[in-house]
């Protein structure tokens, strides 16, 4: 294809030097990663750690926080239903099930299964940065955290503001044959509003979004709704709390049991609440208590005009409850925790289950001859199906120069069959398994960091060895997919990314993003003809390159994936965006898919052809 040419081709351009602005970079020395225990300058991170800030979400040509991730180095989008209504989200070639998803530290994974643990109300406007997390993370974040973790953390401090967005788009292609008639389009509100009243900040959104699908029986319609509150009584004590809600319903023709699921539907609503605090007693110690709960309804029918037959509802629920606490000491930093999480189903197809899982953390970090810096921990684990086990791990990086700074890492953590995987009932599609075992991992990372003005590097290697690795295999395309422990996997990786920004003139500056990761997997036995879904869909190969040029108010955004899974042909996708900043409007227009690519994120699912937008934000400051 001619754009893949002209892509490599982007790839190969020279770094070149103008006048150099530091803005960007100095924003991101500046942040403190968001863990739960040890709070970790981004610059002293001993981890691969990557951080997405407000300011590069508003230059990306994106309006989901899945398009978002997808233009992050490493993170595997897998879209079902395209503009945030159905996702999937894998780390590093792991499986969706594999990586933690949060927010603000506050677990939320999905106890039915991990196809919804994206289901977010977070509207971009109310995003202060994104933590992307690579590698294991149990003694971090506990179970679930195999291959890595996002984190989305949300504004807790801003001057009073309301916002508005709205937009809309179009294929300008006809619809599919009997969904209808018309053109492919949709669009959707947002409303973000800060309010600051003394000690407290209030944070609210809703937003409201209907698409009416580019294939048959694919149309979507989502509404979400958010609220945050902070307080902070005096420099020692604090107090925050926030819910969310989503209602999400969408024609789901060959999501999940392709090709037998053509009139499929589901509707999901999520409501998550969570309050927790923090208090400082003397100069030393640090404990954050917070309790959290995570409902889930999924209503997926089978055959959405006929609900007598292969109907599944499902009701789920996970209680939290965490306490952490850190004790800084003269020789270094202790962190520790403990946390229980409850989770329950009942549902008409999966039956009823219940399970608790109770763990406890230690961590330790150091910085010795001001050069090393050293990070080690565990965590222990309890879960009433599966027993007790424990997760360390070691993180050490060393600053050789004052713009260098070496890292190795080597940890362990877990992932616990959903009641999905064990339980399903959804035949010709999928049936599940109880003899299902977690799986378990130890991942090896060794990585160099430069950073300086306005420029950064990475590249590191890895290799992850997973016991009991789980995979949804049949022996032919007329049987169900049922998930088996198919022994050990292992997965080589090699990261590489690099940033600059570059200030041409006071007024016009320009800059690039640019990462490339290659994905190695150790290949499952396949002499029987096992078909299976992980092999299908795995990454090997994903290059991104994103250009953004700003003169005054106005901005062109331009972002280039190139994807090659490990059975499929590659594919680019590019999006194009540009935009003009008044005094409290912003307008703008973008092109997603440009280059009309064809191409698929799942096994049967194409994903939209070329999508054309046009967008309004107004923000008003009181």
């Amino acid at each position: 294809m001619k754009n893949k040419y002209l892509l490599l081709a982007l790839l190969a351009t020279p770094f070149v030097s103008f006048g150099q602005s530091s803005e960007g970079i100095e924003e991101l020395d500046e942040i403190v990663i968001q863990e739960n225990r040890l709070q970790i300058p981004f610059q002293k991170s001993t981890r691969n750690i990557q951080v997405i800030t407000k300011e590069e979400i508003k230059r990306l040509p994106v309006s989901s926080l899945n398009e978002v991730l997808s233009y992050v180095g490493g993170i595997d989008i897998r879209q079902r239903g395209p503009f945030g209504s159905q996702a999937d989200i894998s780390i590093d070639g792991g499986s969706f099930e594999q990586t933690m998803i949060l927010w603000n530290g506050v677990k939320m994974g999905d106890a039915q299964t991990a196809h919804h643990s994206m289901n977010l109300p977070i509207p971009l406007e109310a995003i202060e940065r994104i933590e992307v997390l690579k590698g294991p993370a149990a003694r971090i974040y506990g179970i679930n955290a195999l291959t890595g973790a996002v984190n989305i953390v949300t504004k807790t401090s801003m001057n009073n503001f309301a916002q508005v967005h709205a937009f809309a788009g179009s294929s300008f292609k006809d619809k599919d044959a009997g969904d209808g008639s018309g053109i492919y389009a949709g669009g959707g509100i947002q409303a973000t509003a800060g309010i600051s009243t003394g000690k407290v900040q209030h944070l609210v959104s809703i937003a409201k979004e209907d698409y009416n699908g580019q294939r048959y029986n694919t149309a979507s319609d989502n509404l979400k709704a958010m609220y945050q509150g902070t307080a902070t009584f005096d420099e020692k004590n604090s107090l925050e709390w926030m819910g969310g809600y989503i209602d999400n319903e969408f024609g789901a023709n060959g999501y999940y049991a392709a090709p037998h699921d053509k009139e499929s539907y589901e509707l999901v609503e999520t409501l998550m609440l969570s309050v927790g605090s923090k208090h400082k007693i003397g100069d030393r110690i640090t404990i954050k208590p917070r309790i959290s709960n995570r409902y889930n309804e999924d209503d997926y029918r089978f055959y959405r005009n006929d609900l007598s037959k292969a109907r599944s509802l499902h009701y789920s629920n996970a209680f939290m409850l965490e306490l952490n606490g850190v004790y800084n000491s003269d020789f270094g930093d202790f962190g520790v925790g403990y946390e229980t999480r409850m989770e329950e189903i009942h549902s008409s197809n999966l039956g009823a289950h219940d399970r608790k899982n109770h763990g406890w953390f230690a961590e330790y970090k150091n910085t010795f001859f001001d050069q090393l810096l050293v990070n080690v921990g565990a965590y222990w684990n309890y879960n009433t199906d599966y027993g007790f086990q424990w997760y360390p791990g070691a993180d050490v990086s060393y600053v050789f120069h004052p713009d260098w700074k070496a890292s190795v890492s080597v940890g362990s953590s877990q992932r616990i069959p959903s009641f999905t995987d064990l339980y399903v009932n959804q035949r010709p599609g999928n049936i599940g398994n109880p003899d299902l075992k977690p799986e378990s991992a130890w991942q090896y990372e060794a990585g160099i960091n430069y950073s300086k003005s306005n420029r950064a590097f990475h590249a590191s290697f890895f290799q992850r060895n997973i016991n009991d690795f789980i995979d949804y295999m049949r022996l032919s395309s007329d049987e169900p997919y049922q998930p088996h422990n198919l022994g050990d996997q292992t997965m080589r990786g090699i990261h590489l990314r690099c940033n600059q920004q570059i200030e041409i003139a006071s007024n016009q500056r320009i800059s690039y993003q640019l990462s490339y990761q290659y994905l190695s997997p150790k290949k499952q036995e396949n002499s029987d003809g096992i078909i299976s879904k992980y092999v299908v869909e795995s990454l090997k190969h994903q290059a991104i390159l994103g250009l953004n040029y700003q003169y005054d108010q106005f901005g062109i955004q331009w972002q280039n994936r190139y994807i090659k899974r490990e059975l499929n042909e590659g594919y680019i996708v590019s999006d194009l965006r540009l935009s003009y900043d008044f005094s409290k409007f912003q307008l703008y227009t973008q092109a997603s898919n440009l280059f009309n690519s064809t191409y698929k994120e799942t096994v049967a699912v194409p994903m939209p052809t070329r999508w054309i937008q046009l967008g309004v934000k107004y923000k008003m400051s009181f």
